[in-house]
């Protein structure tokens, strides 16, 4: 039996983010010949389930699976699983992609019992767990976005020693999708020659590597006087400005040389108020500190 990834995961909850992700699936997995999960969790001593028997609850919800499942083979060719899960949502949802062999998760930045509480422009907790512990790529999606497929990536680079991992990730998607890179870095201290002159370098450096690859390139390096909290909104100004970006690529960090990865506020921002899907790369544990360029 083949170990390779073979499936897309999409947990759904049916609001208006997990719907986006769906219609995003269907259009991202029959290109990369990859199958469909749909994944419904819920918690058992939730508000609903005080009213509803539990095996009630799995009806309900198996038949919206049914019935979400067989309009995406009618529109897409692929085959597709419905899964029920019973439990803490975002364990559920590693364990599900670990079982399902998925390549990708694919999901809203928050669910509909989170959305009570929580503005969409808000990553809700489900989706950040999911984000710093899952072991393969998560898109992620907050419900702006006009579903598309992806033509053209956004690779925001720094100097730190994952960018060397970030391009290559961001290679290994451009060419399963064939797409381009937009690579972009943001200097916020524009009297510092001394570093805008190191993040042009490598822009040229990474721009170069990855034409070597065969894949289009476009380097840019944007300048902003606000200081590093103009970081995001430069960066997401920039996406908008170009109207042909379709993901942006981001990286967790990992913290010092402990197992745990986590988020940092520029990363998250982006999350949470992009208009375009972000795709989010756990750093290998062995290995990308290795030089490509």
């Amino acid at each position: 039996m083949s170990t390779d990834p073979s499936t897309i995961l999409v947990p759904i909850d049916f609001n208006e983010q997990s719907i986006h992700a769906l219609e995003r699936s269907q259009v991202t997995a029959p290109f990369l010949g990859l199958d469909i999960v749909l994944l419904y969790v819920y918690e058992e001593n939730g508000f609903t389930s005080s009213l509803i028997s539990s095996s009630t609850i799995d009806i309900m919800i198996q038949e919206k699976l049914d019935q979400a499942a067989e309009e995406i083979i009618q529109k897409s060719r692929i085959d597709v699983t419905t899964c029920i899960r019973k439990g803490k949502v975002y364990a559920e949802i590693l364990k599900a992609a670990e079982e399902f062999k998925s390549k990708f998760i694919l999901m809203g930045t928050n669910n509909s019992s989170e959305n009570i509480r929580m503005s969409k422009n808000t990553i809700g907790s489900n989706t950040l767990k999911v984000v710093r512990q899952s072991s393969i790529p998560v898109i992620t999606i907050n419900g702006k976005e006009v579903t598309r497929f992806v033509h053209n990536i956004l690779l925001p680079l720094d100097l730190t020693k994952e960018t060397r991992q970030k391009v290559t990730n961001a290679i290994d998607v451009a060419k399963a999708f064939g797409a381009g890179i937009n690579v972009v870095s943001v200097l916020w201290s524009k009297n510092n020659k001394d570093l805008k002159e190191e993040l042009l370098q490598q822009l040229n450096q990474v721009k170069w590597f990855i034409e070597e690859q065969n894949i289009r390139c476009e380097s840019e390096l944007l300048e902003s006087s606000g200081g590093e909290k103009m970081l995001v909104p430069k960066l997401l100004e920039f996406v908008d400005l170009k109207g042909n970006i379709d993901l942006i690529m981001i990286m967790t960090q990992q913290e010092n040389k402990l197992v745990e990865y986590f988020l940092g506020s520029a990363a998250q921002s982006i999350i949470r108020m992009s208009k375009v899907a972000v795709m989010t790369v756990t750093p290998d544990r062995i290995g990308y500190e290795q030089p490509i360029f």
